[in-house]
């Protein structure tokens, strides 16, 4: 017999070879068929793996993130077979599971795919799906695995060559075969709705000088609805996407002459990002924060002493040689090194911590030209940054307080749906990282315990902490569901020590100060991107661009119009003109796709009466008003929001 614990904590005993299926059996039949993948001992199985020693054991199903994981790479399988047997010639390299379904990467050799194809590979995916073939691990031998693939596909030898005995396995199904580590549903009929969604272009390792492959992508689900309502997602998507949004509210642009990932802000964009930044810095002045401003460059030296250079120097824009011999200058990756040389600008007591340095930093990292997208993904973006510096005492409060400006920034823009994630090393490869076992155990308990004290959701993530600290990153839901992680906080034990920071202490002696990272909002351009997306380009009045149009009938009202202008803009009501010689109709259609809140329309009987007719963006008609009682109005309504909100 074997002994089994549970997520519960219960322990139960089982025949040896019993499978995960078996465990669920025992618990609910309802349990055992949604039981789709499972871990034991933090490893993942499948549901159908014998086991053969006691262990811990957690279960997945369709709602389980890892349930979908292993659903979506199991269906990657069926598209690789999908392919094979419509393109006898078709090469295989990977096809991983990702957020939102999969995709496999392919060299189609002289044949190509468009979406013309999709619905027969559909058509074949679903045929292979009916046979209800198991999915059927094996561990095979290096040489064996060589002999299978030699001749026959060299990237699945290259993947074989990186490789040793007793860690190959290969899946089969039905009668295909493929190198894989494992993760699968049981068997291909749990697939009952599939839908290819696109193809691209990728290289072979992500190198460009590689031979570029195909990336098919694709998304399926265990019932047809499902497939169905993800569909009507990805139409309202679109709709939101913030690169048309973008374009159609006039907010930002790119220009191939200024260079790909460099976005150029419109004066709406702009006006936009400075009420956000102007919203920030009212927050953080109250939390005892001083703005700073550094340089876009900083010597070479500079990033070698911080580590950037060493971790991302090769991935980056290349080095700025200067007319001096041996001089060079790096575009700035990252604003903490310079606030750590303003902290170092003086000798500080423990008297004078904790010092905050906050500043919108512009910093530029090259993304490859494949991964760019929209603001999203970007070459050059301005981080709301902030650097604490304070005693090892401090450090609890100063994390805690940092948590509750996130909060206040994500209720204040209606993001509230949201998961903390805490970022910890990889104990399996410290060569990641810098500085010793000590300080991270520090930090990470930092963190954990004020995640802890201040009752947040979160989960725990080995493996994805920052080269020099852990973090806490927080990964918030948008109005369609998908996740995305803005703010990030995070611990750093590392950096005081290689800039050798120091203070002096009660007892008079020097002492290294603790470094707090932290951006609520990420990065401008990417939170913008976000925000658009998450409101539909429909802004809390207090931050549109443009709160009011005011359309007039005809040219012989325009004076009229000018004064209503004035008076709105002694009221701080930010309001433009339409006085084109378009129809009324097209105006107030533009006007409703511009996403302006409120429309004022001028004619006789407004100039007559000294009034205003009124119409709300989405088309509710709030009469004849005099410019007072609209003002009152959007006085009202802002005041109201930023109250909801806490602005």
């Amino acid at each position: 017999m074997i002994k089994i614990t549970l997520p519960d904590g219960s322990i139960k005993e089982f025949e040896n070879n019993s499978t995960p299926i078996d465990v669920a059996n025992s618990i609910s039949e309802g349990l055992a068929r949604n039981v789709i993948s499972a871990s034991f001992n933090k490893t993942t199985i499948e549901a159908t793996t014998p086991l053969t020693k006691d262990g811990a054991l957690v279960l997945y199903t369709w709602n389980d993130d890892n349930g979908k994981k292993a659903f979506w790479h199991s269906s990657a399988h069926i598209l690789a077979q999908a392919l094979e047997e419509l393109y006898p010639y078709v090469k295989l390299w990977v096809g991983p599971a990702i957020e939102n379904g999969f995709y496999y990467d392919v060299d189609l050799g002289e044949n190509s795919i468009s979406d013309k194809d999709f619905k027969k590979i559909e058509d074949k995916m679903l045929e292979i799906a009916r046979g209800k073939h198991d999915f059927k691990m094996r561990e095979v031998s290096k040489s064996e695995a060589l002999s299978y693939y030699k001749g026959k596909n060299d990237y699945k030898v290259d993947l074989i060559e990186g490789l040793e005995d007793g860690e190959i396995t290969f899946c089969d199904h039905s009668s295909f075969t493929d190198l894989c580590r494992g993760g699968h549903i049981p068997n291909t009929g749990i697939v009952k709705a599939v839908k290819i969604l696109s193809v691209a272009g990728a290289y072979f390792k992500g190198d460009e000088n590689n031979k570029q492959l195909t990336r098919v992508y694709g998304i399926s689900f265990p019932k047809q609805k499902q497939l169905t309502e993800y569909l009507e997602l990805l139409e309202e998507a679109k709709k939101r996407d913030h690169r048309k949004l973008g374009k159609e509210l006039e907010l930002f642009t790119f220009s191939q002459k200024v260079g790909q990932g460099l976005p150029l802000w419109l004066p709406k964009g702009t006006a936009l990002r400075s009420r956000l930044e102007d919203f920030l810095k009212q927050a953080q002045q109250k939390a005892g924060y001083e703005m700073v401003a550094t340089p876009h460059i900083g010597q070479k030296e500079l990033y070698i002493t911080s580590g950037h250079y060493a971790k991302y120097g090769e991935d980056s824009f290349q080095a700025i040689k200067t007319p001096k011999e041996d001089e060079e200058f790096l575009l700035k990756p990252m604003n903490c090194p310079h606030h750590c040389e303003i902290y170092n600008n003086r000798q500080w007591s423990y008297k004078d911590l904790p010092k905050r340095y906050a500043e919108f930093g512009t910093v530029y990292r090259y993304e490859q030209s494949g991964e760019l997208h929209g603001l999203t993904r970007v070459r050059g973006f301005t981080q709301d940054d902030a650097h604490l510096f304070c005693t090892p005492d401090q450090l609890d409060q100063e994390f805690k307080n940092v948590i509750d400006l996130v909060l206040y920034v994500f209720g204040s823009l209606g993001f509230e749906n949201f998961t903390a994630q805490v970022s910890l090393r990889d104990p399996e490869n410290p060569d990641k990282y810098i500085g010793s076992d000590e300080n991270w155990k520090k930090a990470e308990d930092a963190i954990l315990n004020a995640a802890k004290d201040k009752n947040l959701n979160y989960v725990v993530e080995t493996g994805e902490a920052a080269f020099y600290g852990p973090k806490l990153d927080f990964m918030v839901k948008d109005a369609l569901g998908r996740q995305w992680q803005l703010g990030t906080i995070q611990v750093d034990y590392n950096l005081p020590e290689r800039f050798e920071l120091t203070y002096k202490g009660a007892d008079n002696e020097l002492h290294r100060p603790v470094m707090i990272h932290r951006a609520p909002f990420g990065s401008m351009e990417r939170f913008i991107a976000i925000l658009l997306e998450h409101t539909g380009g429909n802004f809390p009045l207090w931050l549109m661009p443009d709160q009011v149009i005011i359309l007039s009938i005809s040219e012989k009202y325009e004076k009229y119009a000018e004064k209503v202008l004035n008076l709105l803009e002694n009221n701080e009501i930010r309001a433009l003109i339409d006085n084109r010689n378009e129809t009324m109709g097209k105006k107030i259609r533009e006007a409703e796709m511009n996403k302006i809140p409120f429309m004022i329309i001028v004619g006789e009987n407004e100039e007559n009466q000294n009034k205003i007719s009124v119409r709300k963006h989405g088309g509710e008609d709030l009469g004849m008003i005099s410019v007072e009682e609209f003002s009152e109005i959007i006085s009202e309504e802002i005041t109201k929001t930023k109250k909801e909100f806490n602005v």
